[in-house]
């Protein structure tokens, strides 16, 4: 019969440790080898990460394509303000982040809905009497990426489905899909300037729907819904009795001739998680800040929602404590001028490469309004040689390197997106290797159907 002795071992600044001696008095038991099972490595990828999948990698990395060794690559490909060095953030975000460093006080752990003083800060910034915030509204993220995750995670369940733009941004699809969740899309109108196909859109709701996906400012659209749209869009989604996951990262990214409506400052009936964060209005992309404000003054959401976020919150203990620490003072500090300037800059790319593009044959950009992009759409009958917008990129880059990101990325093929960070010079150049581009393969009507009928 085997006998245990358990002694327990504590001395000085150590905890107790507890030290299991094994006295056999007859059979050996070989550590590992349980009774009936014959041990072999079996390591499996989780059903989770099998079903994870983002389009946009995959359409990349498939392009086994060179660029053309004679000519520098320009990349308007990557919506991340911070690559050419053309758009800094402001002193006063940085030294804010500097002051808090030196300070050596945000080295610790935060509550995982972050510090109630900065949740108390992005509260009082986005506060306004349309759309009243108090910090218990505030879930701090880290980047606005979780928190699109975590609202998500609150809203569905596996087997339910949620409503998402086509084009749209392909976190959406990644992450509902990881989770079970059935993705169906409604329609952007390119010839609205990429407002919702209303009638579509309702046409998709039904009895498993969790929430609407709202993106304004759009990636990749660059387009900003008026405040009469979003209307009809609250409408929608009340009639149903649907919630909205409101994308908002590019708030207040919008053009002089245009205006930024938030959507929840539009509705007190429909409940709405609005997500948003520092990355692209204040060029800190990587310092992974991002905040879910909680829009709900019928209280359809009640505890049941704000309790599930806290939850899953703590899945990973919150976001960067030392941008916590910086962020009441980015939010204060920040100088209207910088705003300002970032999109003068960004209207001037805007309307140069709207204006090159829309010159050459076989092209037809959508004008944007805000945000970071422009979608270009690719008369694919007079260029006959492509297959689709995949091929006609790839070949871009072989023979201009000149690097677009095709649109089939976004569930819309036949169109390409073009990032208009890029300083101003690389915006011309690239728009006149483009020209070159169709210029060489552009067949008119007898030319495209000459092609066709040689094949």
């Amino acid at each position: 019969m085997d006998s245990y002795l358990i002694q327990v071992n504590g001395h000085g600044d150590h905890a107790p440790v507890l030290d299991v001696h094994l006295k056999s008095t007859g059979n050996t038991i070989s550590p590992g080898k349980a009774k009936g099972r014959k041990p072999r490595w079996a390591v499996r990828a989780s059903e989770m990460s099998k079903k994870t999948f983002n389009p946009v990698r995959a359409i990349v990395d498939s392009m086994k394509v060179e660029p053309n060794p004679k000519k520098a690559m320009i990349s308007l490909s990557l919506g991340d303000p911070t690559v050419f060095g053309n758009l800094p953030t402001n002193d006063e975000v940085t030294r804010a982040v500097k002051e808090v460093l030196d300070s050596g006080q945000y080295n610790g752990y935060a509550p995982s809905v972050g510090y109630q003083s900065c949740r108390e800060a992005v509260a009082a910034y986005y506060n306004c009497p349309e759309a009243p915030l108090k910090a218990q509204d505030v879930i701090l993220t880290s980047g606005c990426s979780q928190a699109i995750e975590l609202a998500l995670a609150v809203l569905a369940n596996p087997g339910q489905n949620i409503l998402v733009p086509r084009p749209g941004f392909s976190l959406y699809k990644t992450l509902a899909l990881s989770m079970g969740i059935e993705v169906k899309l409604y329609n952007l109108l390119p010839e609205k300037a990429w407002e919702i196909d209303l009638e579509h859109l309702e046409s998709l709701v039904d009895e498993k729907t969790a929430c609407l996906i709202v993106n304004n400012p759009s990636n990749p659209c660059g387009s900003v819904f008026s405040k009469s749209h979003l209307q009809e869009i609250l409408a929608v989604a009340s009639r149903q009795c649907v919630p909205i996951l409101a994308d908002e990262i590019y708030g207040d990214m919008v053009f002089a001739d245009c205006k930024y409506e938030p959507i929840a400052t539009l509705s007190t009936s429909v409940p709405i998680l609005s997500c948003g964060g520092l990355a692209k209005r204040w060029l800190v992309p990587g310092w992974r800040m991002g905040w879910i404000l909680i829009h709900d003054r019928r209280d359809i959401f009640g505890n049941e929602i704000r309790d599930g976020l806290v939850r899953l919150s703590q899945r990973i203990l919150g976001p960067c404590t030392i941008v916590q620490g910086a962020l009441e003072r980015i939010l204060r500090r920040t100088p209207p001028e910088f705003y300002h300037n970032t999109l003068s800059i960004l209207k001037s790319n805007a309307d140069l490469c709207y204006a090159a593009l829309s010159a050459i044959p076989g092209l037809q950009p959508v004008r944007p309004a805000g945000a970071m992009y422009l979608m270009v759409e690719i008369e694919m009958e007079h260029f006959p040689e492509f297959e689709n917008d995949v091929e006609f990129t790839e070949r871009l880059i072989s023979e201009q390197s000149v690097f677009c990101l095709p649109a089939t990325c976004f569930e819309y093929p036949n169109f390409f997106r073009v990032v208009i960070t890029v300083p101003e010079e690389m915006i011309l150049e690239a728009c006149s290797r483009i020209q070159e581009f169709c210029e060489m393969h552009y067949q008119g009507a007898e030319g495209a159907q000459d092609l066709e009928c040689d094949k």
